[in-house]
Formats: structure tokens, C-alpha cells, sequence
């Protein structure tokens, strides 16, 4: 047999590598993408609300969030300590709490277009902002599919207190990572962005709110991806 250069396929095996190569590239883009499975927990909003009953048998509860509080030690502990001093009713757990409800309600009600809730919890800066998103996706013939699956983590990253004409200012920055299931779709029903599979989110959300001020609640000031 002649192995000789001018009778071997070198082309061939050349197109034959680099197919192999895009393929491979391929494989891990949409591994990522749509490589984690769902997760079969559903968000419980309401504190109080009690577990559906399925076939007699009360649900599992679900697995509840990690929260991860700074130190009294640190610099972070130490802020939240002067928060308390101010408003004995605060506690890092109680807020987180309320944040992780806050979380998944704003995430829906955006998703649905509820202006109504999003004034529950958003600053007026931060209303007029998602107003404006919402009004943009109506104007474009467009709605957005929004499933949290499960809220995994919240985070009390920092914290930052202010003396202001009205009062004291607060504002804590919580890092919350989520599996979400979430798409905008056109007119037709088809993806314009996102996808169908569940994928984890992590999101740094400020809250805010004057600590002596009656009836001061905290409120979302921002939100980015993080």
C-alpha cells in the first residue's frame, strides 16, 4: 500500500478534524445553557401559608434558603448592629426573610406587569424604571414567561448608613441566587430571549429605608446582576 502524500486524503482528514472540533464547541455551549435539570421545588411566598395536601399526605416542606449574615465582628456585623440600635424590631434573619419574599414577589409581578405590587416594594426611582420596561415589552407585542424554582441563597453583602434631612438612611445590598425559568416571547409565542430551562441567577438587589421614620418599610432602591 502507498502511504505517499500524493495518494493519502489530507483534505479530507483536515475537514474531518475541524467538523469534530465545532461539534465539541457545540456540545459544551448548549450544555451550559440547558444542562441543569428542574428543580422540583416550589417557592412558598407566604410564610404563613400552610403545605398542600397531595393524595392525604402533606407536602415535604421545601429546602429553605441559605442565608449567610456577616460577623458581629466585621465591619458589615458591626453596621448591622447600629441598624438594631435604632430599630430594636431588627434582626439580619427577619430581614432576609423579608427579602426573600420580596424577591419572588417582584420577579412575578413584573413578569405579569402588576404595577400595583411592584409599588409595595419598589423606591419611586426603581417603579418608574420597571413602569418603563413594562410599557416597552407591552408596546412590542411582548410577554415574559418568569418561573422561580427555588430561591438557593441570600447574602448580606454590605451595608451603608447615612444621616439625611428626614432621618437616618440605611441601605443593604443582598446577593440572592435563584433557579429561574425565564423567557420573553413575541407576538407568536416563539423566544425572543432567555430560555426554557431552568438556569441559576445571582442578583445583588439594595434595599433601603429610614430607621426613624414611622412607617418606614424597606423598600428595592436597585438591582443588577451580579
Amino acid at each position: 500500500m502507498d502511504f505517499s502524500l500524493g495518494h493519502f486524503p489530507v483534505d479530507l482528514v483536515l475537514l474531518a478534524l475541524v467538523a469534530a472540533f465545532l461539534v465539541l464547541r457545540l456540545r459544551s455551549v448548549l450544555g451550559k445553557r440547558v444542562g441543569i435539570q428542574p428543580v422540583q421545588v416550589k417557592l412558598q411566598v407566604r410564610p404563613d401559608a400552610a403545605p398542600r395536601v397531595v393524595e392525604g399526605k402533606p407536602e415535604q416542606a421545601e429546602t429553605a434558603a441559605e442565608f449567610d449574615i456577616p460577623a458581629p465582628g466585621t465591619r458589615v456585623g458591626t453596621l448591622l448592629a447600629d441598624i438594631r440600635q435604632k430599630d430594636p424590631s431588627f434582626t439580619p434573619q427577619q430581614f432576609l426573610n423579608g427579602a426573600q419574599i420580596a424577591f419572588a414577589q417582584v420577579v412575578g409581578a413584573y413578569a405579569q406587569g402588576n404595577v400595583d405590587v411592584l409599588k409595595t416594594y419598589l423606591t419611586p426611582a426603581v417603579l418608574s424604571a420597571f413602569e418603563a420596561g413594562i410599557t416597552a415589552r407591552t408596546n412590542a407585542e411582548e410577554t415574559q414567561r418568569t418561573d422561580v424554582k427555588a430561591i438557593r441563597s441570600l447574602a448580606i453583602e454590605d451595608v451603608r448608613i447615612a444621616p439625611m434631612e428626614a432621618g437616618t438612611a440605611a441601605a443593604i445590598d443582598v446577593r440572592i441566587v435563584s433557579d429561574q425559568i425565564s423567557l420573553v416571547l413575541n407576538k407568536e409565542g416563539q423566544p425572543v430571549t432567555g430560555t426554557d430551562a431552568v438556569t441559576e441567577f445571582s442578583d445583588l438587589w439594595t434595599f433601603e429605608r429610614l430607621l426613624d421614620v414611622n412607617g418606614s418599610t424597606w423598600r428595592l432602591a436597585a438591582a443588577r446582576s451580579a
